[in-house]
């Protein structure tokens, strides 16, 4: 394909957006991007601008640099402001980084600050992929559970901001973007949220757009880990009354399995099927491999023994792949836990360990539909925040795959958007004949 599509992403992680609208050869001129979690947005400046510093960044000074993000809100964990305090005591490296992170992805930071008379015009697609800690099931058990209430102050709740910065649009008559694609946990359909779910689906039509949602499992896109997602496109219509008509018509029929059927017929389905092997990295041969893999093998304790005997066996004791599993369980924020996504046998020979070991960083960027490339890049900016602490240790990294969005479960999203597109042409060729 040779369209340019004008992106924003909020809520950006790692770019998982970005990445999917590339994979299916659009050309993505990304005019804004909206992260707090500095680990996230140094990752994304790592992975879809470069590893390497631009000489402005590398020649600049502390002082001067703390001069400039002293103004941002920003986050050390992505779930609470970090004081400027701390930030000062970052080393010079890492504050270039973080000022690159920001500048160089035309990040906003702070949702909550930012004025929609601010934004961009000519907005294709606009991404928001708002924080689900206050709606999953994981975030339930840990005492998370104020979902997205309109006055809870919970992070799921920043939802409404991104109405709030529509509105902003709006009334500084600035033009909306054409699509909004969301993404979240299929939670937010339950009793408990679904009356809030619905406000938002209706401010998005007085704002001028159709929405549809689906319930989409990355395991129908071509990634080996079940992990069930709640997507939304919305279609800006405007006032266009004929417009909204012909929408709901068209949505009629498209559900779920139309989706997968839609995007399965797709040379990129084809190219990205991977099986579970494929996306392992058990070459301990290679120095690199064997030293992540001994990094994620935990100490032989009795907790750890239950881990290994109560979570799938993805690799056995034979160092054979186990055939009773096709796929692994889905990809959160930390691995050492039970339950977890998955354990292969490994023995490191080094006393005290357990004989198997979780996936590494690597493995769960690879899950979520990253390369190899991507973990090497956020790596080269592996650099001490302080003495002995780094910016990205292993446990940072696979927190980011966890809180990012498999990029194939969102080029099937994105392709119905595109064929959605090619709809809203021919309406419009046919409206101005």
């Amino acid at each position: 394909m040779n369209q340019v599509y004008n992106l924003v992403e909020f809520f950006s992680g790692i770019g998982s957006q970005a990445r999917a609208l590339e994979n299916l050869e659009l050309t993505v001129n990304t005019l804004a991007t909206c992260e707090w979690d500095i680990h996230a947005f140094v990752a994304y400046d790592a992975i879809h601008n470069s590893p390497e510093l631009d000489d402005e960044f590398a020649q600049m000074e502390k002082d001067d640099i703390l001069d400039i993000l002293k103004k941002y809100t920003l986050s050390n964990d992505g779930k609470q402001a970090m004081e400027y305090a701390i930030l000062k005591t970052y080393s010079v490296e890492v504050l270039r980084y973080i000022l690159s992170g920001i500048q160089k992805s035309n990040n906003f930071v702070d949702i909550s600050s930012l004025d929609g008379s601010s934004m961009p015009e000519n907005i294709d697609i606009l991404t928001y992929s708002f924080p689900c800690q206050d709606l999953s099931n994981v975030g339930a058990f840990h005492g998370y559970n104020k979902g997205i209430d309109k006055d809870s102050n919970s992070r799921s709740s920043l939802l409404w901001q991104v109405g709030r910065i529509l509105q902003e649009m709006k009334n500084a008559d600035k033009s909306l973007p054409r699509f909004l694609v969301m993404e979240n946990v299929p939670t937010l359909l339950s009793k408990r949220h679904f009356g809030n779910f619905k406000t938002w689906i209706d401010d998005l039509k007085k704002l001028g757009y159709f929405s549809r949602y689906f319930q989409l499992n990355a395991l129908d896109f071509g990634l080996p880990q079940n992990r069930p997602r709640l997507l939304m496109l919305s279609v800006w219509f405007g006032n266009d009354e004929e417009l909204y008509q012909q929408l709901e018509e068209y949505f009629e029929t498209i559900n779920e399995e139309k989706v997968i059927k839609l995007y399965q017929k797709t040379p990129y389905y084809k190219h990205g099927k991977r099986k579970i092997h494929k996306l392992l990295r058990t070459n301990y041969t290679d120095k690199r491999l064997l030293e992540e893999a001994i990094e994620c093998t935990p100490n032989d304790t009795p907790s750890r023994r239950k881990i290994w005997e109560e979570n799938p066996q993805i690799i056995l004791p034979d160092d054979t792949p186990n055939p009773e599993i096709k796929y692994i369980r889905t990809i959160t924020t930390k691995q050492d836990r039970n339950p977890n996504s998955g354990n292969l046998y490994f023995d490191s020979g080094i006393a005290g360990r357990s004989k198997f070991r979780y996936l590494t960083p690597r493995e769960c960027l690879l899950f979520m539909g990253f390369k190899d490339k991507d973990f090497k890049n956020i790596k080269k900016r592996n650099i001490e925040i302080h003495k002995n602490s780094f910016l990205f240790p292993r446990d940072k990294i696979i927190r980011m795959a966890g809180n990012s969005i498999p990029v194939k479960l969102l080029e099937g999203i994105f392709w119905l958007m595109l064929q959605t597109d090619i709809f809203l042409k021919n309406y419009n060729e046919n409206k101005n004949k």
